[in-house]
């Protein structure tokens, strides 16, 4: 059987182009179909944990990542109010030994797209696909689309969806969609002259209120700046209006003042579920889904990019291993349902743990906290180290300081 490619990429994010510099770099007929010309600030998670980075090293990606300009984060610097609770140093704590990397996401993703051309990607910009055919045995599946006034159809071995969050790609293959119930919202915005050192991640937890706050220093002063909170305790902050009751929310659970007293918005302002929407398998007849197409883990606990890189690195280390690409694509299905489902139970757990308010889950953390200043293993590395063996319910237990 003839077809005009070998694998066809819907979206030139992250991990669809890091999948598509790899493939056509190991001779793979790779064509990528991004509907931008260009990208811009959507507001999009720019951290890279520890483990992420790993998987760009894995994948030859760290020089791409440098020259986009990433900023190195090797510490990770706690608060509980105005006081610095902890300082970690992730280039020696972690399992893998690396920073957080935050990155200007649209850079990042000119940076990923242009390097998967480099390595011999064919890449169509400004292209608007329509649909696909999953093909009928004697055909392999089909994309259809058009760019300009030019209409497409081009056949592949494998098809990729790599179109993020509620990707169109899952709905035309007939992917079956769960949905975590409501959570936490997420607001974020890219701020210049933030007063915090350029060489850590500064988190504050505010469990009275149900407030995560995250400054991700890019350089000189920029940040990205996230306010997570409860699903049904507020506003969803949207626009340059907004922008100051969002910094008013970080001050009030315990940022100083000082930290945003001469910033200014470098970029817009948008808020985002936090609900978890996945794939019940991440492949089926040709098509395979990768980084929020595949799930898109909530953006609390910055994990998609790393995802995204991990899924481009066992996706292609799958099809370069099978001749047959079906076995190819159920064998990265079955290993990306374990690793998702770590960081999803983790991501879940840490939600009810830290988030939750009231008496009753002041009372869980109290329990939890006391477990894990006797055994620090009840409280698995997973956000920074990566997801390791799957979570039964041992050890839900165990972090929760049940047992």
């Amino acid at each position: 059987m003839s077809y005009d490619y070998d694998l066809i990429v819907i979206g030139g994010g992250v991990g669809g182009s890091a999948l598509a510099a790899g493939m056509a770099a190991a001779g793979s007929r790779t064509l990528v179909l991004e509907a931008e010309d260009s990208f811009r600030d959507r507001v999009r998670g720019e951290a890279v944990m520890p483990w992420g980075v790993a998987e760009a090293r894995l994948l030859g990606l760290d020089g791409v990542l440098e020259q986009a300009g990433a900023n190195s984060l090797p510490f990770w610097d706690s608060y509980q109010g105005a006081e610095r609770s902890g300082h970690r140093d992730l280039t020696r704590t972690t399992r893998v030994k690396e920073p957080v990397l935050a990155c200007y996401h649209p850079v990042l993703q000119t940076a990923l797209l242009d390097y998967a051309e480099e390595s011999g990607a064919e890449v169509w910009r400004g292209a608007r696909v329509t649909g696909l055919d999953v093909g009928d045995g004697s055909s392999g599946p089909t994309v259809h689309g058009i760019r300009g006034a030019t209409e497409f159809k081009p056949s592949c071995r494998m098809i990729v969806g790599a179109d993020g969050r509620g990707s169109p790609t899952r709905g035309w293959a007939g992917f079956q969609i769960r949905q975590d119930p409501d959570r936490n919202l997420v607001s974020g915005v890219l701020m210049d002259g933030v007063a915090l050192p350029d060489d850590a991640t500064h988190a504050w937890l505010d469990t009275g209120k149900g407030h995560f706050i995250l400054n991700f220093p890019q350089g000189e002063g920029r940040a990205r700046v996230y306010l997570c909170y409860a699903a049904g305790s507020a506003k969803r902050y949207s626009g340059s209006a907004d922008v100051q009751a969002v910094l008013d929310q970080c001050i009030a659970s315990g940022v100083p003042a000082e930290v945003y007293e001469s910033a200014i918005p470098a970029g817009p302002l948008a808020t985002f579920d936090g609900r978890t929407t996945y794939a019940e398998s991440a492949y089926k007849d040709g098509v395979a889904l990768v980084g929020d197409a595949a799930a898109n883990t909530d953006p609390t606990w910055g994990q998609g990019l790393s995802m995204a890189l991990r899924d481009a690195r066992v996706l292609k280390e799958q099809l370069l291993s099978y001749n047959d690409w079906d076995e190819a694509g159920k064998a990265y299905s079955e290993a990306r349902e374990q690793h998702f489902g770590v960081v999803h139970a983790m991501e879940n757990w840490q939600t009810q743990l830290l988030m939750d308010t009231g008496p009753e889950a002041d009372a869980l953390r109290s329990q939890a906290m006391r477990s894990w200043r006797e055994d620090r293993t009840r409280n698995p590395d997973t956000f920074l180290s990566g997801p390791g063996e799957p979570f039964g319910e041992s050890d839900r237990r165990r972090f929760f300081g049940e047992e």
